[in-house]
């Protein structure tokens, strides 16, 4: 179904291939985790495939490429660039795209035109269609959005209806960006178990980092929070990963930052024997394997000490009193109240739709709301950064704000933001030429080097590596430090737990609990928010110490302190 022999991509006005000679084959109904850091070039392998790149993305390719039957690239002459032999729109009959943007894929006026529309282009009997566009909503948990205007969607919902639109075209071959990226933990859980009934008889290309949800249990995915401590703690003892990766695709694929194939092979055996090194790397590792790169068998045998932190009556920099907010004729935010401090993080957490983007768009005076906002004039890193993005090369970018300003020392600030954010390799990148990873750190960086006293962001660690993650984990907790008051809405409970000072958790716009994060995780507030708690943080709750303690320890015995600021 895939066949790529010698594939190597390399963008205009650059010296070095995104990939690099990448040979692939995927047979039908095979599934295939495709793993690597933040811009080794997974996306652009997906693109190729699809015969996006060159076709409408510009760049140079070499190699022989067939998808589905299709030729989509054709080498010429020894050396010369290959030529594409099918156009995207016939490759698009057999194979289904879904990109880390779901709302580049999104451009009608409801769900349920969105979904159809694809079934429309293929000519699918009208009688057809109908029933097509349910089972796919229902197959990705969104039936619900049926009847909702795209442009009221969160993000988690795009991305589930824009899945759901690739599903119900019922593809011969399955390429897929981070299809659980903005989701929630349970959706995430829910989708992952989808797209593996989805795969039956297709190839499947997906690229993933979240790789706990991949193999989670189908009946309900809150269930290994409610089993108690003891049961957590046995969840992070260390395995031979056979069963624990029975969830994950049968075979991964290893991309190194050089964009050649570093590995090969079956999932556990590769996650397994290569735990440490793909740890030292910077991707992502189920938490089976991340115990096996720390050679720990279980958390007590590191040593935790608590960090320091503000205290919880700190200044109050930015406050709202009873918010309501509402978007259309819903109401997204029903009476929220919250203080962000001088040097403390505040997450909100919630499921998809529960309102924490419209929360944090009150807070920054883009959204207009009921209630009283007072306090600082925040800045703010929106959830899709490339609506931020305005120069032309990555440190103009973050040189614009301080520029702007005109602060003696915009210089050395956009320097300091550029390591710190791990971007200084790319300095004269074109930003909109960046992977979805780089672009969020960038946009988190130009937000960041300014004065501002309070920084509101949204999904700030969406599409991260290990090591990038660990980056802007660190970058994020080192603004609180220094004494801004920070609030990030993100669904990452891990990032919440080892980074933020409280948590303030929605559902249905309301609010359910609010607190120190130790105290809301100890009291189960997320599992009955429908949040699951991750392996790591139960774990971390099991073992009795300052949860962020315990998780800074295990990221030190990974070796992650020495590979943070590592190029993507």
């Amino acid at each position: 179904m895939i066949e790529a022999t010698g594939l190597r991509v390399r963008w205009p006005h650059t010296a070095d291939d995104v990939l690099a000679g990448v040979d692939l084959r995927v047979d039908a109904g095979e599934r295939v985790l495709l793993l690597g850091t933040s811009g080794s070039g997974k996306s652009t392998l997906l693109r190729a495939l699809a015969g996006v790149v060159p076709q409408q993305v510009d760049a140079s390719t070499w190699g022989d490429v067939r998808v589905a039957g299709h030729r989509v690239l054709s080498p010429t002459a020894p050396g010369a660039p290959a030529v594409p032999t099918t156009t995207t729109a016939v490759l698009a009959r057999d194979v289904g795209t879904l990109t880390q943007d779901p709302w580049a894929q999104l451009c009608l006026p409801t769900v349920e035109d969105e979904v159809a529309s694809g079934l429309e282009h293929r000519g699918v009997p009208r009688a057809q269609i109908g029933r097509r566009v349910r089972e796919a909503l229902l197959a990705v948990g969104a039936a619900h959005l049926r009847g909702r205007r795209t442009a009221e969607l969160s993000g988690g919902e795009g991305q589930r209806v824009a899945l759901a639109t690739v599903l119900a075209a019922r593809p011969r071959v399955l390429l897929l960006d981070e299809p659980t990226a903005l989701l929630d933990p349970a959706a995430a859980t829910a989708v992952a178990h989808a797209l593996r009934r989805a795969a039956t008889g297709r190839a499947t290309l997906l690229v993933e980092h979240r790789l706990d949800e991949q193999g989670a249990d189908e009946q309900g995915a809150d269930e290994p929070a409610r089993r108690g401590t003891d049961e957590a703690r046995s969840d992070g003892g260390a395995t031979d990963g056979q069963d624990a990766a029975a969830g994950l695709p049968g075979r991964v694929v290893v991309l190194g930052p050089a964009g050649r194939v570093l590995a090969d092979g079956p999932t556990a055996d590769v996650l397994r024997d290569l735990a440490h090194d793909l740890a030292a790397l910077g991707t992502w590792l189920p938490w089976w394997a991340e115990l096996a790169a720390a050679r720990v068998r279980d958390l007590a045998d590191l040593p935790a000490v608590a960090p320091a932190r503000a205290p919880d009556d700190a200044p109050v920099l930015l406050q709202s009193r009873d918010l309501v907010v509402r978007r259309g004729d819903r109401t997204a935010v029903a009476g929220a109240s919250l203080d962000v401090r001088a040097g403390r993080v505040t997450a909100v957490v919630g499921l998809n739709g529960s309102g924490k983007s419209s929360l944090l768009l009150a807070l920054a005076g883009l959204l207009p709301a009921e209630g009283v906002v007072r306090g600082a004039r925040p800045a703010l890193v929106l959830q899709r950064p490339e609506q931020q993005l305005l120069a032309r090369t990555v440190r103009d970018e973050v040189a614009w704000g301080p520029r702007r300003a005109r602060l003696p020392d915009a210089d050395a600030r956009t320097d300091a933001a550029l390591a710190a954010h791990g971007l200084t390799g790319l300095a004269g990148a074109d930003p909109f030429r960046l992977s979805g990873g780089q672009q969020r750190r960038l946009a988190v960086a130009a937000v960041t080097v300014g004065d501002h006293e309070v920084v509101l962001a949204d999904e700030p660690t969406f599409g991260q590596d290990r090591a990038t993650w660990r980056t802007c984990a660190r970058a994020l907790r080192g603004l609180a430090d220094a004494g801004r008051g920070v609030v990030l809405v993100t669904h990452d409970v891990r990032l919440v737990a080892e980074v933020a000072d409280d948590v303030l958790v929605l559902r249905d716009g309301r609010v359910l609990a609010h607190g120190p994060v130790d105290a809301v995780l100890r009291a189960g507030a997320l599992p009955r928010a429908g949040l699951p708690l991750p392996p790591a943080v139960r774990a971390a709750l099991a073992d009795g110490r300052p949860v962020a303690a315990v998780l800074g320890a295990l990221a030190a015995r990974v070796g992650e302190h020495a590979v943070a600021g590592v190029p993507a």
